[in-house]
């Protein structure tokens, strides 16, 4: 178990590593672009594997494909950091690995699904992880739900697969940046057919979203 401010994120024991890794060494065995290297440097001031979730450990019945899970916090120098940082020690790590990323009182946590998930900055004391699952595979789902579908803006997704949820669940945050970018348009246009044009388009948009968000296809 660790401690973030007044809340604990609590894990068996027996997971618990709390092993520091030099920045430096961690760094260079990745493949990082120059640019990329420079924020690395710039952005993360520490890397801590904090735990280690195996089916020894965790006593776990079932077997998995996954063998491992870890959990690794990354104390950031900056709250603004390039996430390209994050997915790229995701993507060169053999083990699945969940973030938890802390600058000053505020904390995050993010995974590597096929794209970077994130949950909102929050106070530490509000930052909550839990083990659920009977095996690593059920657990590493479980982690994802936690965290990409922390805020999940679509209704009556219990019948659905964790890829459809996290599919829609896209789509959703697509056509809300459409909207936002076709609603300031439309209120700059001064010509009224381009503005007509714009006010149809957004109201396109507005109907998908309403349609995903309550299941309809």
């Amino acid at each position: 178990m660790f401690y973030g401010g007044d809340k604990m994120i609590e894990f068996p024991a027996a997971t618990a590593v709390h092993r520091r890794l030099p920045k430096e060494a961690f760094y260079k065995h990745l493949p990082l672009t120059k640019i990329l290297k420079e924020k690395f440097v710039s952005d993360v001031d520490r890397i801590v594997v904090e735990n280690s979730f195996t089916k020894e450990n965790l006593n776990l019945a079932s077997d998995a494909e996954i063998k491992e899970i870890m959990l690794l916090s990354i104390s950031l120098k900056k709250q603004e950091f390039d996430g390209k940082v994050i997915e790229t020690i995701a993507k060169q790590n053999p083990h699945k690995l969940v973030f938890l990323l802390s600058f000053e009182d505020q904390q995050q946590l993010a995974v590597y699904h096929n794209k970077l998930y994130r949950t909102l900055w929050m106070a530490h004391d509000e930052i909550e992880l839990k083990l659920q699952g009977y095996s690593l595979d059920e657990i590493w789902d479980s982690f994802i739900e936690q965290i990409a579908l922390y805020e999940e803006r679509a209704e009556e997704t219990a019948d659905l697969s964790m890829e459809d949820r996290l599919a829609i669940q896209d789509q959703i945050l697509k056509l809300e940046k459409q909207i936002d970018k076709t609603e300031n348009a439309m209120w700059k246009e001064q010509q009224p057919k381009k503005k007509f044009e714009l006010h149809t388009r957004l109201r396109e948009y507005q109907k998908k979203l309403e349609d995903l968000k309550h299941g309809k296809s």
